[in-house]
């Protein structure tokens, strides 16, 4: 007669480690999965609570595994980040080094819309965890390179500087976060307007505007998340 399930478990401690081993891989591959589908819809600093009850767990079980927030954040996000260092690497490779820098900014502004955690990490730094930053560091030196081939072929104004992305990208987030519900194509012509103030000449003609009865919308809208609205 085989051995109840706790018997067999007793007489066999490997196959209980292994068990154990499999559970906890489970969970936190749960984990990373719930984390970054929370972050992209609510930012970094969204519920930690939140994130354990997707991924089905307790929230010690989330501490024992990321016992702080930005273990988590670089664990989940990681490779989210990669995809910056690999467009500006693609950037590079496009033979003309306008276009290049041109796709290069709308590519990471389009990352930056489609997740939010994605758009927090990008205009902070993670100190703690070297892979976040590696990586950070290879897409600067990649976004120095293009500049400087950007304005060695004329085409963008000389006293343009890395920082001035940084710049872009927080602004694009707040423009995305304001008009996300309202006016979703405002993000395309900001970047649009963006793109043509960093050229030496005149761009291209822009996207439609939104509408004055969508921008209302919005304005409303953030009033009232400030607590600032008609009713507060």
């Amino acid at each position: 007669m085989a051995d109840p399930a706790g018997t067999a478990d007793t007489a066999d401690p490997c196959g209980v480690h292994r068990r154990l081993r499999v559970d906890a891989e489970r969970n936190r591959v749960a984990l990373l999965d719930a984390a970054r589908e929370v972050f992209a819809e609510q930012g970094l600093e969204a519920p930690l609570e939140e994130i354990a009850l997707r991924a089905g767990v307790g929230i010690a079980t989330l501490y024992r595994r990321f016992p702080n927030r930005g273990q988590l954040v670089a664990a989940a996000l990681v490779g989210n980040f990669a995809q910056y260092a690999e467009a500006a690497g693609r950037a590079l490779a496009v033979p003309d080094p306008w276009v290049g820098f041109a796709g290069f900014i709308e590519r990471i502004c389009e990352l930056q819309a489609a997740d939010r955690g994605l758009s927090d990490l990008l205009s902070m730094t993670l100190p703690g965890d070297e892979r976040i930053e590696q990586l950070r560091r290879l897409a600067n030196d990649r976004v120095v390179e293009l500049i400087e081939r950007t304005k060695a072929a004329g085409r963008l104004r000389q006293d343009f500087v890395r920082e001035d992305i940084l710049l872009l990208l927080v602004a694009h987030a707040a423009v995305v976060a304001v008009t996300r519900a309202d006016a979703p194509d405002a993000p395309r012509r900001f970047v649009a307007l963006i793109l043509d103030a960093f050229q030496r000449r005149d761009g291209a003609a822009l996207p439609a505007p939104p509408t004055t009865a969508q921008m209302t919308r919005a304005m409303l809208r953030l009033a009232g998340e400030r607590g600032c609205g008609r009713h507060a």
